[in-house]
């Protein structure tokens, strides 16, 4: 049996998210058009006859400029700890010289698979070009070009990474598709609706917190708090006559109540909290270790 830990690294935006989605066949990490929405390692397992195989997409790789950043990138370290294998994600239309320069820096210790994602948006040629430009670096082993998200050829892709990783027990029993826990995931939906639908700073000046989660005969209760740092965020997430707040709830429930598969009550508020994202203290009662 071969098992081992698949870690995928990338600037922001470059596809990880919807990448680990993709491979495993389940929406475990949100996405969006906005950069910087995943903030957590966020694990997906997938087990085959012989094999287990451990991914774990990560954020974004950014210079820090706060605390929460600093998480971020925390989890980014870990990732690169803990690896057997690495996958570089790389938006194929982007300049590959910047993607070239945060992997330099990463100065990896393990094997690693260029993977030039979004080739359903570039020409022939523009995916040739930058596979020969990552030919030729030491930490390139072999190159995959697929577009997650219109598609991956997922068995070609399992045995590609089997090649790297060592042989072993698995880590993980039975049908495990992750490790963390159901309230993550509710709390990440709520998160993923407002990027989705308001603007400039506001989703990242916020985060969800679950507080209550609760299994009812015919239900589920979830009760979470919306996090944000000034009065005037609170308003906007509010919206007129609490027109915003009721349409985030609503698709927000939508979503969650597909992943659980039952009926859910959600109850959101939203809370003030004056420069969280700089407070170890919040961060940490915040899930961002």
């Amino acid at each position: 049996m071969k098992s081992g830990f698949v870690n995928i690294f990338g600037k922001p935006n470059a596809g990880k998210s919807t990448f680990l989605n993709a491979i495993i066949g389940e929406k475990l990490a949100i996405v969006s058009s906005k950069v910087q929405t995943t903030r957590h390692r966020i694990k997906g397992i997938l087990t085959g006859d012989d094999y287990q195989i451990i991914l774990s997409d990560t954020p974004g790789i950014i210079e820090p400029k706060y605390k929460l950043h600093e998480k971020m990138m925390h989890a980014v370290k870990n990732a690169l700890e803990d690896a057997d294998l690495a996958l570089l994600i790389v938006d194929v239309n982007e300049d590959p010289a910047e993607a070239n320069e945060i992997f330099e820096a990463l100065k990896l210790k393990v094997p690693a698979i260029i993977v030039l994602n979004k080739i359903d948006k570039a020409r022939a040629e523009k995916v040739e070009a930058v596979g020969a430009f990552f030919a030729d670096k030491k930490y390139c082993k072999e190159i995959i070009a697929v577009s997650a998200i219109t598609g991956l050829q997922h068995d070609q892709l399992v045995k590609v990474m089997l090649k790297y990783l060592p042989v072993g027990e698995p880590f993980y029993e039975g049908e495990e598709m992750t490790d963390l826990p159901t309230k993550f995931f509710v709390g990440e939906m709520v998160r993923e609706k407002i990027f989705n639908l308001f603007k400039d700073e506001i989703p990242y000046h916020t985060t969800v917190v679950v507080k209550e989660f609760k299994e009812k005969s015919t239900l589920i209760k979830i009760s979470a708090d919306i996090v944000v740092q000034r009065d005037t965020q609170k308003g906007i997430l509010l919206g007129e006559g609490g027109k915003m707040i009721k349409q985030l709830g609503t698709e927000a429930r939508k979503d969650i109540e597909q992943f659980l598969g039952q009926k859910v009550f959600l109850e959101l508020f939203v809370k003030v909290r004056p420069k969280w994202r700089d407070n170890d203290f919040m961060l940490k009662e915040y899930g961002y270790y």
